[in-house]
């Protein structure tokens, strides 16, 4: 018996190494996180608000993370087939998505969807807030939000506004327009500000309410008109552009939010260190300077329960406001 006792202990501590190596093994796999490149999910077009906010944030992220951080656009539908992308994808840690808050506040009321936008994914981090800005096609004979009123109705049932999609903030802050100041415009409805913005460039959209990063460089390029902002206060980038509430509409200003999403079985501690090389990202002098000059101010601070709760209470509010103008989704 004895001479079985070497080879058999040697034989048995083999046999515990080579358990211990399996049971550490997905932490070291863990550990590794990430491996290879990071995938940023876009429901947007090229060159939109969403667009522009997800490549400085990737190019931020990059060297923090020690991967490449790529862009991937997914447009369509208010944003729900790239929630759809993020959703169906390996639930890894490699991929993300940039999108507007109203993703969960906004299209659970206006469009039916397989996904549950409250469970199945998660806010990991506010980005950017900001308002929408009210601008024109150059043509128009207007230089204030009075004259734009006085030219709509001169002109019954004859001008339209555009909206980057039907039931969004850009569609409901023009049909509250029209109840609260007696005008009959038209919506036209598109997928995404920049084929929209065009349209209102070339004049056969008159007006549109649109995010700042997509349509303040236009504005400051002269193809553009700035009429309003629905911001608070004026914004840094549109100095002399009034508020709605000083023009005598404040409910019209509403603050939307860009922000990071995820679902909520993407392990905890990805979660954690991208959202922490997040907050870095938006630390920086020249992202927040980027920023502003688009008319956009960097996001709050909030956890993402935090943000998660003020999701639901933007949610009512969009719930109620689209019955107040008798929505009907198109």
């Amino acid at each position: 018996m004895q001479a079985l006792t070497k080879p058999l202990r040697r034989a048995m501590l083999g046999a515990l190494a080579a358990a211990s190596l399996v049971a550490v093994a997905p932490a070291a796999l863990g550990q590794t996180w990430p491996s290879k490149p990071i995938r940023l999910v876009v429901g947007a077009p090229a060159g939109g608000t969403a667009d522009i906010v997800a490549r400085t944030l990737a190019e931020g992220l990059a060297p923090l993370l020690g991967q490449p951080v790529i862009v991937d656009n997914k447009p369509g539908a208010m944003g729900a087939i790239g929630t759809q992308d993020l959703v169906q994808s390996p639930h890894d840690g490699y991929t993300f998505m940039v999108g507007v808050n109203g993703l969960v506040s906004e299209i659970p009321h206006i469009a039916k969807s397989r996904i549950d936008m409250f469970k199945d994914i998660q806010p990991l981090a506010q980005l950017t807030q900001t308002g929408l800005v009210l601008v024109g096609t150059p043509s128009l004979p207007a230089s204030n939000l009075s004259e734009v009123i006085a030219y709509v109705k001169a002109h019954p049932g004859k001008v339209s506004y555009a909206s980057y999609s039907s039931g969004s903030m850009s569609h409901t802050m023009g049909q509250e327009l029209n109840k609260l100041a007696g005008l009959d415009m038209t919506h036209a409805g598109y997928k995404g500000s920049p084929p929209a913005l065009q349209d209102v460039m070339g004049g056969h959209v008159a007006l549109m309410f649109d995010g700042p990063a997509t349509s303040v460089p236009l504005v400051k390029a002269g193809k553009l008109k700035a009429f309003a902002v629905g911001t608070p206060k004026r914004l840094t980038a549109l100095p002399d552009v009034p508020t709605l509430a000083e023009l005598g509409y404040p409910r019209l200003g509403d603050i939307a939010w860009m922000g990071l999403w995820t679902t909520p079985n993407v392990p905890a501690d990805v979660q954690a260190k991208v959202r922490e090389a997040t907050l870095k990202v938006l630390q920086q002098p020249k992202v927040i300077e980027r920023f502003r000059e688009q008319g956009q101010d960097i996001g709050l601070p909030l956890t993402p329960d935090e943000l998660s709760k003020s999701l639901r209470a933007a949610s009512d509010k969009h719930a109620a406001h689209l019955k107040a103008i008798g929505f009907q989704p198109e």
